[in-house]
């Protein structure tokens, strides 16, 4: 019969369990993978007092109650010894066949932790307060912004659930708002007045310079076209017997300066969007001004873009972000009353408002608008201010007024009563 095992204190010890010389005590076992591990504390019993100088620790039954817990329910101790950024890389790494655009998101992600000391740590020690704190020190400690820090937790919290799925973790501790950790210090892309949008388009049409984009920037207020779908657009997309822009794919340029042709945004994307006869103009007037390159370029198969830069190549968003800059820049110069910040999505916006505005079904704009959720169509109408509903209201007195005098004049009417006298067959007077 083997000899029961005690502590310093006589008390009895379990298998597995010992104490050191230090009086330190520590569990052995093995992991669902067959590898042998060992935790430690100060402690045997929760009841324990720490020694003078030592860090305090849960005790070693409450360590080998969670051991246990985790193997009954088949989760993989130690989080599979993953660190963050391993984790991260092997969720990435499951991601094929994902638009440039969202590779390179996942790029900045890793390349980000890869900095971080967060990034190091074993996924299984990371505690809600931990995460939490990560993206505060992102913020008031490096200086990052609120939409860069939305977009490194948009790529680690499902790398996390990844590993609860995987029977790795038994929490995820992404689960929580952002908006409630970080300060939301985005700017937000508010649509612009009708009467600021007039004055944007009478400056670029005035000056010497700037005219030549004139009629792109025209078509981008009057369609609420994405700006990639915009500088997409090939002659084969314009249907002017049918007055329609067939929006079918979209034109994207890479970091390493490829071209690349893509899908739309959203299924809802591909979409035929109405031609005003003014719309129609501009683009007429855009094929007309085009100058023909001694070679068409291509992409993926589509020609004939109807923008291209000094160098023949098509041109792309950050062509039109840079021209509206200066536009507005030049602007400010010259007039006291500035115009806010303008770009190709605050021309969607604008359409998108403007539509609104005018009355437009909801559903109708979101399909002009190709959103694949009409939520987000929708929030167009929560940026409406006190001057829309003063509008609104208004419309609906005058519409209640003119009822009601309608109403009267109808009634007044009915209150005269002609009386005629005519001669029956009888001979007799009758009153009519």
């Amino acid at each position: 019969m083997s000899e029961v095992r005690r502590d310093h204190k006589g008390r009895k010890l379990l298998n597995g369990e010992s104490q050191r010389k230090d009086g330190k005590y520590e569990y052995k076992y093995q992991d669902a993978r067959g590898r042998r591990k060992t935790v430690y504390s100060w402690k045997l019993t929760p009841a324990d007092r720490v020694p003078a100088g030592k860090r305090d620790d849960i005790s070693l039954r409450e360590k080998i109650k969670q051991i246990q817990k985790e193997l009954n329910s088949n989760i993989t101790p130690d989080g599979g010894d993953f660190t963050v950024l391993e984790l991260v890389e092997k969720y990435i790494s499951q991601k094929t066949g994902v638009r440039h655009n969202t590779r390179s998101n996942y790029n900045f992600v890793v390349n980000v932790i890869k900095k971080e000391a967060f990034g190091q740590k074993r996924i299984d020690k990371i505690k809600v307060s931990d995460a939490k704190e990560w993206l505060i020190k992102m913020q008031q400690v490096d200086g990052r912004g609120y939409s860069s820090i939305h977009t490194i937790r948009g790529v680690v919290r499902p790398a996390f659930q990844m590993a609860v799925d995987d029977d790795l973790l038994v929490k995820n501790p992404f689960e929580f708002q952002l908006n409630t950790v970080v300060v939301n210090d985005s700017v937000t892309r508010e649509a612009i007045t009708r009467q600021q949008e007039r004055d944007f388009l009478k400056f670029v049409k005035n000056d010497k310079h700037f005219c030549k984009y004139y009629d792109g920037i025209y078509i981008l207020f009057k369609t609420g076209l994405r700006i990639s779908e915009f500088v997409g657009l090939t002659k084969k997309n314009l249907d002017f017997e049918n007055n329609r822009i067939v929006v079918d794919h979209q034109l994207q340029r890479t970091r390493d300066m490829k071209y690349v042709i893509e899908d739309t945004k959203t299924e809802s994307g591909e979409r035929m969007v109405p031609m005003t006869p003014e719309v129609k103009e501009a683009f007429q007037r855009i094929l007309a001004n085009r100058k023909n390159p001694k070679v068409e370029p291509m992409v993926d198969g589509y020609s004939g873009f109807l923008f291209l830069d000094k160098n023949g190549r098509p041109m792309v968003a950050l062509h039109w972000e840079k021209y509206f800059q200066h536009i507005r820049e030049k602007y400010n110069k010259i007039y006291k009353v500035q115009m806010p910040k303008v770009t190709p999505h605050v021309c969607r916006h604008t359409f998108c408002s403007n539509m609104a505005k005018s009355g437009m079904n909801p559903k109708t704009l979101q399909y002009i608008m190709g959103h694949s959720e009409i939520g987000v169509t929708l929030n167009t109408y929560t940026h409406l201010g006190y001057e829309d509903a003063e509008e609104e209201m208004q419309k609906i007195v005058d519409v209640a007024s003119k009822k009601s005098t309608t109403h009267r004049k109808k009634c007044v009417c009915k209150s005269f009563e002609f009386t005629t006298e005519f001669t029956t067959n009888d001979g007799k007077n009758k009153l009519k």
